[in-house]
C-alpha cells in the first residue's frame, strides 16, 4: 500500500496552557509530524527568532496575503494578525506527513469548514488557578497584557466543545504521548481514508463479478 497523505491537526488551547512545548516535543520526538510555522503581526518575544517560531511581517504585508489567497487561515488576536501559509502545508501533506498547526479558536474552525477531515485538539492546563500561575511566570508580560489573556481564555472555553479531543496539559511529557497517541488512533477514522475505503469497495464487486 503506497504512502497515504497527511492528516491536518489543529491544536489551539489558552495562552499559557503548553501547546508550543508540546508541538515541539512531538516534533523532536517522532518524524511523523511536521509543525507548519505560522505568521503574526505581533512583535517577537526576547528568546524568538524569525522563521522559526513564527515569521513576524507587518499587517500591511499579512492584510495582502490575505488578499492573494496565501492563507488558509487567519484570525485576529489581542489586537495581532495569526495565519497559517498555505503552501507548505499542502507540500508536507502529500509527503505523507502530519502537519500540526499550533492557532487559535477562529482559525480552527476556519479549518474545521474548509478541510472537515482536520483533527481538532485542545489544550488545557489541570484548572484555571494554574492557567494564571504559568501566565505570570513566563515573566514577559505586564498585568494588564495577563489580564488580557485570561479574559480572552474565558470566551476561549465557550467554544471547547467544537474540537475533537481534550489534552490535559499537567506534565509536558505525559500530555505529548496522548497526543500522539490520539493524532495515530484518529488517522484510522472512516473520513480520514475514504481512498482506502473506495479501493477495497471497488475490489470486493469485481471479486463478487468474477472479475
Amino acid at each position: 500500500m503506497t504512502e497515504r497523505r497527511g492528516i491536518l491537526v489543529v491544536v489551539s488551547g489558552f495562552a499559557g496552557a503548553g501547546k508550543g512545548t508540546i508541538m515541539k516535543k512531538l516534533v523532536s520526538e517522532y518524524d511523523r509530524y511536521a509543525l507548519s510555522i505560522s505568521m503574526t503581526t505581533r512583535s517577537p518575544r526576547p528568546e524568538e527568532v524569525d522563521g522559526r517560531e513564527y515569521f513576524f511581517i507587518s499587517k500591511e504585508q499579512f492584510e495582502q496575503n490575505i488578499k492573494d489567497g496565501l492563507l488558509i487561515e487567519h484570525a485576529l488576536y489581542c489586537d495581532n494578525y495569526y495565519g497559517t501559509p498555505r503552501r507548505y502545508v499542502e507540500q508536507q501533506l502529500d509527503a505523507g506527513k502530519d502537519v500540526i498547526l499550533e492557532i487559535e479558536i477562529q482559525g480552527a474552525l476556519q479549518i474545521k469548514k474548509r478541510f472537515p477531515e482536520a483533527l481538532l485538539l485542545f489544550v488545557t492546563p489541570p484548572s484555571a488557578e494554574e492557567l494564571q500561575r504559568r501566565l505570570i511566570g513566563r515573566g514577559t508580560e505586564t498585568p494588564e497584557v495577563i489580564a488580557k489573556r485570561m479574559r480572552r481564555a474565558g470566551e476561549e472555553s465557550e467554544g471547547i466543545e467544537q474540537y475533537d479531543y481534550i489534552v490535559i496539559n499537567d506534565d509536558a511529557d505525559r500530555a505529548t504521548e496522548e497526543t500522539h497517541r490520539i493524532i495515530q488512533c484518529a488517522k484510522n477514522a472512516p473520513l480520514r481514508n475514504n481512498d482506502f475505503i473506495n479501493l477495497i469497495r471497488n475490489q470486493l464487486k469485481a471479486l463478487a463479478k468474477g472479475e
